[in-house]
């Protein structure tokens, strides 16, 4: 039982790594949904960053983090 609940919980995160955008503002950490399966940008660290840098970003936009970030 014990083996199913850890297999349960590796996929779990796998699929939020394959899934979410988690990008680390100041402030907060904001969850995006990815437009596509990939691991490319899945920790976004945007602390000290301008936002237009975030912004300009060709994934993320895809993404939507214009609407996120309102």
């Amino acid at each position: 039982m014990k083996k199913a609940i850890v297999i349960f919980v590796v996929v779990g995160i796998i699929f939020g790594l394959i899934n979410f955008h988690f990008i680390v503002f100041d402030s907060s950490i904001k969850i995006l949904k990815k437009d596509k399966l990939a691991l490319e940008y899945t920790f976004v660290d945007a602390r000290g960053v301008k936002k237009i840098k975030v912004f300009m970003n060709p994934v993320l936009i895809r993404a939507g983090i214009k609407d996120l970030v309102r």
